[in-house]
């Protein structure tokens, strides 16, 4: 990493109230020194300004024109969020103002910061982790409650504590294991057998934990994907808009409507979904139709939660038959709809037993809470605020590495192998831990990867 002084607008770009510039770097003050009037009479701002301060004043261009009144926050080394020189120009967020003052700070010797780059420079300069700082791209992104609650505990050091933990108790016995080999003519054990498994038992067990968490965060971070499905003309786009309260979909009256699945988010007690309004499911010569319907056999399929919409004229068990794939294994909602036209009465025990039936109205808005709240009860996302969660696919990918290493040094141990053999794979799931918090040489490309979906400004 170069060590230049970089600048960036933080804030989401538009017009607004405040915006805020962010440069870091060892010519940080420097630089703003010379594009700022300070308030405060015979104040020098490059010599008298302090960290954890704010200063009032202007900032002036090249010319000597006025661009905007701001408030200038400063940060000394290391205490700042990238741990060098940083300060942060909050100024109106006038698209004009915001690019003049970022083409001033650059004109003075700044060079413009990469995506990341703010972040990566605090990995770099030891204020987190690389596992803390992916945690901040999820927090930024975060949608919903629980991807906050999971990107918070993350950033705090969730995953690392644990790591930490496992790795100073594997690093302690495959040490002594190593020790060993130095004194094999000897033939005397440094490393206590029995203890080396309960500790490797206590790891593999943790590691089990977390790559099964894998499932649920990933379904918190990119949205529970919920089915809307049934027969043309059972209302399951009436059911959307009523989900949504917005007119999302095309409702009429004639079938088949509804050619192409149309997808949306809601967020439910802080988890988000993706509601699916798929094709009516009937027979059709109609080749686009055909098309649909395999959208929406496959949506099905693939669903977590799929709400079958059914019409109370008709046979509601067939319609279930005609719908519902005998493969599907996730969780039902039967939907009985247009309760304003008809009233029935179902017998239950014909379904499955994951399987909840509730009577609606997607015309009338009627028992809408009651069908949401069965959707929340339904996803299997019961988890608490301190539990560590994975949503990070390059994490679950090495700690499932871990775990197979973890795993051969255990059946290595129980066949009563040569510690060198055991000692071989403890070590590569210690390097591999390292890969997750980034305290081995972790190469460029590797960190370039991860912190090029960051925005710029973070």
């Amino acid at each position: 990493m170069e060590n230049n002084t970089i600048a960036a607008i933080c804030t989401a770009q538009g017009n607004g109230a405040i915006s805020i510039i962010r440069i870091s770097g060892k010519d940080t003050y420097n630089i703003v020194a010379k594009i700022f009037s300070p308030l405060k009479k015979n104040f020098n701002f490059e010599t008298q300004s302090q960290g954890n301060k704010f200063y009032n004043g202007y900032i002036i261009d090249n010319n000597g024109k006025t661009i905007d009144r701001v408030v200038v926050f400063c940060y000394k080394n290391p205490h700042s969020y990238t741990g060098e020189d940083t300060i942060e120009i909050s100024c109106h967020a006038s698209i004009y103002i915001q690019r003049q003052i970022l083409k001033i700070v650059l004109e003075n010797g700044a060079q413009p910061a990469q995506p990341g780059e703010f972040t990566q420079r605090a990995y770099m300069n030891g204020k987190m982790d690389l596992s803390q700082a992916e945690a901040v791209a999820d927090l930024i992104a975060s949608k919903s409650a629980a991807e906050h609650n999971i990107a918070i505990n993350q950033m705090r050091g969730g995953i690392t504590n644990e790591i930490k933990r496992l790795r100073d108790l594997l690093l302690k016995f495959t040490s002594l294991m190593e020790l060993e080999l130095d004194f094999s003519e000897e033939d005397v054990e440094f490393a206590d057998r029995s203890q080396l498994r309960e500790i490797l038992n206590e790891t593999k067990n943790y590691l089990k934990r977390l790559i099964n968490s894998f499932a649920v965060g990933n379904a918190i971070k990119n949205g529970i994907p919920v089915a809307i499905a049934g027969q043309p003309n059972a209302g399951k786009s009436t059911l959307l808009n009523a989900l949504l309260n917005d007119e999302r979909a095309i409702v009429s009256d004639i079938p088949g409507t509804t050619r192409d699945s149309i997808e949306d988010s809601l967020i439910i007690n802080g988890i988000t979904y993706r509601l699916i309004d798929t094709a009516g499911i009937r027979n059709t010569s109609d080749t686009i139709e055909k098309l649909g319907i395999d959208r929406a056999k496959n949506a099905v399929e693939k669903a977590e939660i799929v709400i079958l919409v059914v019409d109370p004229m008709t046979d509601i068990y067939k319609q279930y038959q005609d719908v519902i794939p005998s493969s599907f294994n996730g969780k039902l909602i039967i939907a009985i709809n247009k309760l304003d036209i008809k009233s029935i009465e179902i017998d239950s025990q014909k379904f499955p037993d994951n399987t909840k039936i509730i009577k609606i109205s997607a015309k009338h808005k009627e028992n809408i809470d009651l069908l949401l709240n069965t959707i929340s009860e339904f996803s299997q996302t019961n988890y608490s605020t301190d539990d560590v969660i994975l949503t990070n696919l390059r994490h679950y990918e090495i700690f499932r590495e871990a775990l197979d290493s973890i795993e051969r040094g255990e059946t290595a141990l129980n066949s009563g192998l040569s510690g060198e053999f055991v000692s071989q794979d403890i070590r590569e799931a210690l390097r591999l831990f390292g890969d997750i918090t980034g305290d081995e040489i972790t190469p460029n490309e590797v960190l370039g990867n991860i912190f090029k979906n960051f925005c710029i400004g973070k």
